[in-house]
Protein backbone atom coordinates (compact mmCIF):
# COMPACT_ATOMS: atom_id res chain seq x y z
CA UNK A 1 0.00 0.00 0.00
CA UNK A 2 1.40 3.40 -0.97
CA UNK A 3 2.15 5.93 1.76
CA UNK A 4 2.64 8.85 -0.59
CA UNK A 5 -0.33 10.66 1.00
CA UNK A 6 1.96 11.15 4.03
CA UNK A 7 4.24 13.52 2.09
CA UNK A 8 4.15 17.00 3.69
CA UNK A 9 1.98 15.58 6.49
CA UNK A 10 2.48 16.00 10.27
CA UNK A 11 4.13 12.56 10.22
CA UNK A 12 6.77 13.96 7.88
CA UNK A 13 7.70 16.65 10.40
CA UNK A 14 8.59 13.98 12.94
CA UNK A 15 11.49 13.03 10.69
CA UNK A 16 12.63 16.66 10.77
CA UNK A 17 12.56 16.66 14.58
CA UNK A 18 14.43 13.36 14.65
CA UNK A 19 17.12 14.54 12.23
CA UNK A 20 17.53 17.87 14.03
CA UNK A 21 17.99 16.20 17.43
CA UNK A 22 20.13 13.30 16.23
CA UNK A 23 22.54 15.55 14.34
CA UNK A 24 22.65 18.02 17.25
CA UNK A 25 23.62 15.28 19.72
CA UNK A 26 25.99 13.26 17.53
CA UNK A 27 27.78 16.16 15.84
CA UNK A 28 27.65 18.23 19.03
CA UNK A 29 29.57 15.44 20.77
CA UNK A 30 32.22 15.53 18.03
CA UNK A 31 32.50 19.30 17.61
CA UNK A 32 32.67 19.96 21.37
CA UNK A 33 36.07 18.25 21.41
CA UNK A 34 37.83 21.59 21.85
CA UNK A 35 36.40 21.83 25.37
CA UNK A 36 37.96 18.45 26.24
CA UNK A 37 41.24 19.04 24.42
CA UNK A 38 43.51 20.45 27.14
CA UNK A 39 42.19 18.20 29.90
CA UNK A 40 42.81 15.11 27.78
CA UNK A 41 46.26 16.32 26.71
CA UNK A 42 47.21 16.96 30.35
CA UNK A 43 45.84 13.60 31.47
CA UNK A 44 47.60 11.62 28.74
CA UNK A 45 50.77 13.74 28.81
CA UNK A 46 50.63 14.29 25.05
CA UNK A 47 51.40 17.24 22.80
CA UNK A 48 48.83 19.20 20.84
CA UNK A 49 49.58 17.38 17.59
CA UNK A 50 49.04 13.90 19.05
CA UNK A 51 45.89 14.93 20.91
CA UNK A 52 44.39 16.61 17.83
CA UNK A 53 44.59 13.29 15.98
CA UNK A 54 41.53 12.17 17.99
CA UNK A 55 39.42 14.88 16.38
CA UNK A 56 40.94 14.26 12.96
CA UNK A 57 40.22 10.53 13.05
CA UNK A 58 36.68 11.11 14.31
CA UNK A 59 35.79 13.67 11.66
CA UNK A 60 37.40 11.57 8.94
CA UNK A 61 35.39 8.54 10.12
CA UNK A 62 32.18 10.56 10.15
CA UNK A 63 32.46 11.85 6.59
CA UNK A 64 33.82 8.69 5.00
CA UNK A 65 31.61 6.21 6.82
CA UNK A 66 28.61 8.29 5.73
CA UNK A 67 29.12 6.75 2.28
CA UNK A 68 28.33 3.35 3.76
CA UNK A 69 25.61 4.40 6.22
CA UNK A 70 23.78 6.35 3.50
CA UNK A 71 23.67 3.24 1.30
CA UNK A 72 22.53 1.08 4.22
CA UNK A 73 19.79 3.56 5.12
CA UNK A 74 18.60 3.53 1.50
CA UNK A 75 18.49 -0.25 1.50
CA UNK A 76 17.22 -1.10 4.98
CA UNK A 77 15.61 2.16 6.10
CA UNK A 78 16.88 4.80 8.54
CA UNK A 79 15.76 3.17 11.79
CA UNK A 80 18.32 0.34 12.07
CA UNK A 81 21.09 2.71 11.00
CA UNK A 82 20.18 5.31 13.63
CA UNK A 83 19.74 2.61 16.29
CA UNK A 84 23.25 1.39 15.56
CA UNK A 85 24.45 4.98 15.88
CA UNK A 86 22.91 5.20 19.36
CA UNK A 87 24.81 2.10 20.46
CA UNK A 88 28.05 3.36 18.88
CA UNK A 89 27.78 6.72 20.67
CA UNK A 90 27.28 5.10 24.07
CA UNK A 91 30.05 2.52 23.63
CA UNK A 92 32.47 5.04 22.10
CA UNK A 93 32.11 7.74 24.74
CA UNK A 94 31.91 5.35 27.70
CA UNK A 95 35.02 3.43 26.67
CA UNK A 96 36.87 6.67 25.92
CA UNK A 97 36.16 7.80 29.48
CA UNK A 98 38.07 4.76 30.74
CA UNK A 99 41.12 4.69 28.48
CA UNK A 100 44.61 5.42 29.78
CA UNK A 101 46.36 5.70 26.43
CA UNK A 102 45.90 8.30 23.70
CA UNK A 103 46.36 5.63 21.03
CA UNK A 104 43.40 3.67 22.42
CA UNK A 105 41.41 6.91 22.46
CA UNK A 106 41.98 7.21 18.72
CA UNK A 107 40.02 3.99 18.31
CA UNK A 108 37.32 4.39 20.97
CA UNK A 109 36.36 8.00 20.30
CA UNK A 110 37.36 8.05 16.65
CA UNK A 111 35.24 5.08 15.70
CA UNK A 112 32.47 5.39 18.31
CA UNK A 113 31.60 9.06 17.86
CA UNK A 114 32.53 8.88 14.17
CA UNK A 115 30.12 6.01 13.50
CA UNK A 116 27.37 7.74 15.50
CA UNK A 117 27.76 10.94 13.47
CA UNK A 118 27.83 8.97 10.22
CA UNK A 119 24.56 7.30 11.18
CA UNK A 120 22.82 10.40 12.51
CA UNK A 121 23.29 13.09 9.86
CA UNK A 122 23.64 12.49 6.11
CA UNK A 123 21.51 9.29 5.92
CA UNK A 124 18.73 10.91 7.94
CA UNK A 125 18.89 14.15 5.96
CA UNK A 126 18.47 12.26 2.69
CA UNK A 127 15.26 10.70 4.01
CA UNK A 128 13.91 14.06 5.17
CA UNK A 129 14.08 15.30 1.58
CA UNK A 130 11.95 12.36 0.47
CA UNK A 131 9.20 13.17 2.98
CA UNK A 132 8.50 16.62 1.50
CA UNK A 133 7.63 18.29 -1.77
CA UNK A 134 6.07 21.70 -1.06
CA UNK A 135 8.09 22.44 2.09
CA UNK A 136 11.26 20.54 1.30
CA UNK A 137 13.60 23.54 1.55
CA UNK A 138 12.20 24.53 4.93
CA UNK A 139 12.34 20.97 6.26
CA UNK A 140 15.93 20.43 5.14
CA UNK A 141 16.95 23.84 6.48
CA UNK A 142 15.57 23.06 9.94
CA UNK A 143 17.18 19.62 9.89
CA UNK A 144 20.69 20.85 9.06
CA UNK A 145 20.39 23.56 11.72
CA UNK A 146 20.71 20.78 14.31
CA UNK A 147 24.49 20.69 13.86
CA UNK A 148 24.87 24.39 14.63
CA UNK A 149 22.54 24.25 17.62
CA UNK A 150 24.32 21.17 18.95
CA UNK A 151 27.68 22.93 18.68
CA UNK A 152 26.23 26.09 20.24
CA UNK A 153 24.85 24.24 23.27
CA UNK A 154 27.12 21.28 23.88
CA UNK A 155 30.55 22.96 23.79
CA UNK A 156 29.89 25.42 26.66
CA UNK A 157 27.94 22.69 28.48
CA UNK A 158 30.93 20.36 28.16
CA UNK A 159 33.27 23.01 29.54
CA UNK A 160 31.00 23.57 32.55
CA UNK A 161 30.66 19.85 33.24
CA UNK A 162 34.42 19.35 32.90
CA UNK A 163 35.01 22.08 35.48
CA UNK A 164 32.58 20.33 37.84
CA UNK A 165 33.23 16.62 37.24
CA UNK A 166 36.23 16.18 34.95
CA UNK A 167 36.42 15.16 31.30
CA UNK A 168 35.91 11.43 31.91
CA UNK A 169 32.62 11.82 33.78
CA UNK A 170 31.46 14.38 31.21
CA UNK A 171 31.93 11.86 28.41
CA UNK A 172 29.95 9.30 30.41
CA UNK A 173 27.11 11.82 30.80
CA UNK A 174 27.21 12.62 27.08
CA UNK A 175 27.28 8.92 26.23
CA UNK A 176 24.24 7.99 28.34
CA UNK A 177 22.07 11.02 27.55
CA UNK A 178 23.10 11.16 23.90
CA UNK A 179 22.35 7.50 23.23
CA UNK A 180 18.91 7.87 24.85
CA UNK A 181 18.15 10.87 22.61
CA UNK A 182 19.21 8.92 19.52
CA UNK A 183 17.07 5.97 20.62
CA UNK A 184 14.06 8.27 20.89
CA UNK A 185 14.83 9.70 17.44
CA UNK A 186 14.89 6.16 16.07
CA UNK A 187 11.22 5.81 16.95
CA UNK A 188 10.35 9.04 15.11
CA UNK A 189 12.33 8.23 11.96
CA UNK A 190 10.96 6.21 9.01
CA UNK A 191 11.77 5.51 5.37
CA UNK A 192 10.53 8.17 3.00
CA UNK A 193 7.36 7.27 1.06
CA UNK A 194 7.49 6.13 -2.54
CA UNK A 195 10.83 5.61 -4.24
CA UNK A 196 12.58 8.61 -2.68
CA UNK A 197 14.23 6.47 -0.06
CA UNK A 198 15.91 4.20 -2.60
CA UNK A 199 17.84 6.64 -4.78
CA UNK A 200 20.86 5.15 -6.58
CA UNK A 201 24.49 5.80 -5.73
CA UNK A 202 26.15 8.32 -8.04
CA UNK A 203 29.76 8.04 -6.92
CA UNK A 204 31.06 6.91 -10.32
CA UNK A 205 29.19 9.63 -12.17
CA UNK A 206 30.44 12.33 -9.80
CA UNK A 207 34.12 11.57 -10.25
CA UNK A 208 33.78 11.38 -14.01
CA UNK A 209 33.01 15.10 -13.83
CA UNK A 210 36.05 17.41 -14.03
CA UNK A 211 34.00 20.13 -12.34
CA UNK A 212 33.14 17.88 -9.42
CA UNK A 213 36.79 16.86 -9.01
CA UNK A 214 37.79 20.52 -8.76
CA UNK A 215 35.02 21.13 -6.23
CA UNK A 216 36.25 18.15 -4.21
CA UNK A 217 39.84 19.43 -4.14
CA UNK A 218 38.59 22.87 -3.11
CA UNK A 219 36.61 21.18 -0.32
CA UNK A 220 39.75 19.33 0.79
CA UNK A 221 41.69 22.59 0.97
CA UNK A 222 38.97 24.34 2.95
CA UNK A 223 38.72 21.38 5.33
CA UNK A 224 42.45 21.67 6.06
CA UNK A 225 41.69 25.12 7.51
CA UNK A 226 38.10 24.89 8.73
CA UNK A 227 38.51 22.37 11.52
CA UNK A 228 41.60 23.93 13.12
CA UNK A 229 39.49 26.34 15.24
CA UNK A 230 37.17 23.53 16.33
CA UNK A 231 40.17 22.04 18.14
CA UNK A 232 42.43 24.97 18.99
CA UNK A 233 40.28 28.08 19.50
CA UNK A 234 39.41 27.01 23.05
CA UNK A 235 42.98 26.22 24.23
CA UNK A 236 44.22 29.39 22.47
CA UNK A 237 41.77 31.52 24.45
CA UNK A 238 42.43 29.72 27.74
CA UNK A 239 46.18 30.26 27.34
CA UNK A 240 45.41 34.00 27.14
CA UNK A 241 43.48 34.11 30.40
CA UNK A 242 39.94 33.47 29.17
CA UNK A 243 37.86 31.23 31.46
CA UNK A 244 37.15 27.70 30.26
CA UNK A 245 33.40 28.26 29.81
CA UNK A 246 33.89 31.59 28.02
CA UNK A 247 36.55 30.04 25.79
CA UNK A 248 34.22 27.14 24.93
CA UNK A 249 31.55 29.69 24.03
CA UNK A 250 33.72 30.62 21.04
CA UNK A 251 32.92 27.31 19.37
CA UNK A 252 29.30 27.92 20.29
CA UNK A 253 29.48 31.26 18.45
CA UNK A 254 30.73 29.40 15.39
CA UNK A 255 27.81 26.99 15.60
CA UNK A 256 25.24 29.72 16.22
CA UNK A 257 26.43 31.94 13.37
CA UNK A 258 26.45 28.94 11.04
CA UNK A 259 22.76 28.34 11.83
CA UNK A 260 21.87 31.91 10.91
CA UNK A 261 23.94 31.79 7.73
CA UNK A 262 22.31 28.56 6.58
CA UNK A 263 18.98 30.34 6.57
CA UNK A 264 20.29 33.60 5.09
CA UNK A 265 22.49 32.09 2.39
CA UNK A 266 19.72 29.78 1.22
CA UNK A 267 17.62 32.90 0.63
CA UNK A 268 20.48 34.74 -1.09
CA UNK A 269 20.88 31.97 -3.66
CA UNK A 270 17.52 32.99 -5.15
CA UNK A 271 18.95 36.45 -5.87
CA UNK A 272 22.63 35.86 -6.65
CA UNK A 273 22.87 32.21 -7.71
CA UNK A 274 23.97 29.16 -5.76
CA UNK A 275 27.61 28.99 -6.83
CA UNK A 276 28.25 32.71 -6.49
CA UNK A 277 26.99 32.54 -2.90
CA UNK A 278 28.96 29.33 -2.27
CA UNK A 279 32.14 31.00 -3.49
CA UNK A 280 31.54 34.06 -1.32
CA UNK A 281 31.15 31.81 1.70
CA UNK A 282 34.47 30.14 0.85
CA UNK A 283 36.15 33.56 0.78
CA UNK A 284 35.11 34.16 4.38
CA UNK A 285 37.32 31.29 5.61
CA UNK A 286 40.73 32.88 4.82
CA UNK A 287 39.35 36.28 5.84
CA UNK A 288 38.46 34.91 9.26
CA UNK A 289 42.01 33.60 9.80
CA UNK A 290 43.37 37.08 9.12
CA UNK A 291 41.12 38.26 11.98
CA UNK A 292 42.46 35.50 14.25
CA UNK A 293 46.05 36.48 13.46
CA UNK A 294 45.24 40.04 14.53
CA UNK A 295 43.20 39.07 17.59
CA UNK A 296 45.97 38.61 20.14
CA UNK A 297 44.35 38.35 23.58
CA UNK A 298 41.17 40.22 22.63
CA UNK A 299 38.18 38.01 23.38
CA UNK A 300 35.88 40.31 21.41
CA UNK A 301 38.04 39.94 18.31
CA UNK A 302 38.06 36.16 18.75
CA UNK A 303 34.26 36.27 18.83
CA UNK A 304 34.27 38.19 15.54
CA UNK A 305 36.67 35.63 14.06
CA UNK A 306 34.46 32.70 15.01
CA UNK A 307 31.32 34.49 13.80
CA UNK A 308 32.84 35.20 10.37
CA UNK A 309 34.13 31.64 10.07
CA UNK A 310 30.75 30.29 11.19
CA UNK A 311 28.96 32.26 8.48
CA UNK A 312 31.32 30.86 5.85
CA UNK A 313 31.02 27.33 7.24
CA UNK A 314 27.23 27.61 7.31
CA UNK A 315 27.16 28.68 3.68
CA UNK A 316 29.13 25.57 2.74
CA UNK A 317 26.63 23.30 4.49
CA UNK A 318 23.55 25.12 3.22
CA UNK A 319 24.56 25.86 -0.36
CA UNK A 320 26.71 22.87 -1.35
CA UNK A 321 23.63 20.61 -1.84
CA UNK A 322 22.19 23.26 -4.17
CA UNK A 323 25.46 23.46 -6.13
CA UNK A 324 25.52 19.66 -6.48
CA UNK A 325 21.86 19.64 -7.54
CA UNK A 326 22.66 22.22 -10.23
CA UNK A 327 25.33 19.88 -11.56
CA UNK A 328 23.63 16.50 -11.30
CA UNK A 329 19.95 16.98 -10.39
CA UNK A 330 18.25 15.85 -7.19
CA UNK A 331 18.12 12.09 -7.78
CA UNK A 332 20.72 10.39 -5.59
CA UNK A 333 21.68 13.69 -3.96
CA UNK A 334 22.43 11.89 -0.69
CA UNK A 335 25.25 9.85 -2.24
CA UNK A 336 26.59 12.96 -4.01
CA UNK A 337 26.66 14.84 -0.70
CA UNK A 338 28.35 11.90 0.96
CA UNK A 339 31.22 11.69 -1.50
CA UNK A 340 31.64 15.47 -1.63
CA UNK A 341 31.88 15.71 2.17
CA UNK A 342 34.67 13.12 2.23
CA UNK A 343 36.92 15.98 1.12
CA UNK A 344 36.18 17.79 4.37
CA UNK A 345 36.77 14.60 6.36
CA UNK A 346 40.20 14.10 4.82
CA UNK A 347 40.97 17.78 5.40
CA UNK A 348 40.12 17.40 9.09
CA UNK A 349 42.28 14.28 9.40
CA UNK A 350 45.28 16.18 8.04
CA UNK A 351 44.68 19.81 9.00
CA UNK A 352 44.03 19.70 12.76
CA UNK A 353 46.88 17.30 13.67
CA UNK A 354 49.33 19.21 11.44
CA UNK A 355 48.30 22.46 13.12
CA UNK A 356 48.85 20.86 16.52
CA UNK A 357 52.28 19.62 15.50
CA UNK A 358 53.23 23.10 14.26
CA UNK A 359 52.17 24.57 17.60
CA UNK A 360 54.36 22.02 19.41
CA UNK A 361 57.35 22.73 17.15
CA UNK A 362 57.13 26.53 16.95
CA UNK A 363 55.72 27.11 20.43
CA UNK A 364 52.92 29.36 19.20
CA UNK A 365 49.95 29.69 16.89
CA UNK A 366 51.26 32.05 14.18
CA UNK A 367 52.67 29.38 11.85
CA UNK A 368 49.62 27.04 11.89
CA UNK A 369 47.30 30.02 11.37
CA UNK A 370 49.33 31.14 8.35
CA UNK A 371 49.21 27.60 6.93
CA UNK A 372 45.45 27.41 7.48
CA UNK A 373 45.05 30.82 5.85
CA UNK A 374 47.01 29.56 2.85
CA UNK A 375 44.76 26.53 2.41
CA UNK A 376 41.69 28.77 2.65
CA UNK A 377 43.07 30.98 -0.11
CA UNK A 378 43.83 27.95 -2.28
CA UNK A 379 40.25 26.72 -1.88
CA UNK A 380 38.81 30.09 -2.90
CA UNK A 381 41.14 30.42 -5.90
CA UNK A 382 40.19 26.95 -7.14
CA UNK A 383 36.52 27.95 -7.03
CA UNK A 384 37.21 31.14 -9.01
CA UNK A 385 38.56 28.98 -11.86
CA UNK A 386 35.19 27.26 -12.36
CA UNK A 387 32.92 28.78 -15.03
CA UNK A 388 29.78 30.53 -13.82
CA UNK A 389 26.59 31.40 -15.66
CA UNK A 390 25.24 34.98 -15.68
CA UNK A 391 22.66 33.89 -13.09
CA UNK A 392 25.40 32.81 -10.67
CA UNK A 393 25.21 29.03 -11.00
CA UNK A 394 27.89 26.65 -12.22
CA UNK A 395 28.15 26.27 -15.98
CA UNK A 396 27.30 22.59 -16.48
CA UNK A 397 28.09 22.09 -20.18
CA UNK A 398 29.97 18.83 -20.51
CA UNK A 399 29.96 18.26 -16.77
CA UNK A 400 28.89 14.65 -17.15
CA UNK A 401 31.65 13.86 -19.61
CA UNK A 402 34.66 11.99 -18.30
CA UNK A 403 37.94 13.27 -19.66
CA UNK A 404 39.93 10.33 -20.97
CA UNK A 405 43.26 10.21 -19.27
CA UNK A 406 42.35 13.31 -17.22
CA UNK A 407 43.72 13.89 -13.73
CA UNK A 408 40.69 12.33 -12.12
CA UNK A 409 40.47 9.19 -14.26
CA UNK A 410 42.43 6.99 -11.84
CA UNK A 411 40.36 8.30 -8.95
CA UNK A 412 37.17 7.54 -10.86
CA UNK A 413 38.36 3.96 -11.38
CA UNK A 414 39.14 3.62 -7.67
CA UNK A 415 35.72 4.98 -6.69
CA UNK A 416 34.11 2.63 -9.19
CA UNK A 417 35.76 -0.32 -7.44
CA UNK A 418 34.74 1.05 -4.04
CA UNK A 419 31.13 1.42 -5.18
CA UNK A 420 31.07 -2.15 -6.49
CA UNK A 421 32.52 -3.40 -3.19
CA UNK A 422 29.69 -1.70 -1.30
CA UNK A 423 27.12 -3.46 -3.46
CA UNK A 424 28.85 -6.81 -2.90
CA UNK A 425 28.77 -6.23 0.87
CA UNK A 426 25.06 -5.44 0.69
CA UNK A 427 24.37 -8.62 -1.30
CA UNK A 428 26.39 -10.62 1.24
CA UNK A 429 24.38 -9.09 4.11
CA UNK A 430 21.13 -10.12 2.45
CA UNK A 431 22.27 -13.73 2.33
Amino acid sequence: MSNEHLIDSPRAWLTVVATFLSSAVALGSVYSFGAFFQSMADDFGTGKGSTAVIFGVTTFSFFWLSLITSRLADRYGPRPVLAFGAVALFVGLWTTSNVNSISVGYVTFGTGAGIAAACAYIPMLAHVGGWFEKRRATAVGISVAGIGVGTLVMTPLAARLIDLYGWRTTYRIFGVVGSLVLAACTLMMARAPGVAGAAPSRIKEAFRSATFRKLWIAGLSSGMALFVPFVFAVPYAKERGVSSVAAATLVGVLGGSSVLSRIGFSWLTNHFGSFRVFRFGAALCPLSFVIWLLAGSSFATLVVFMAVLGVGYGSFVAVSPLVLADLFGVVGLGSLMGIFYTAQGLGALIGAPVAGRLIDVYGGYTMPLLVALGFGVISFLLLTLLPTTPSGTLAVAGVHQAEAGGPGSDLAVALNAFDETLMELEDWADT
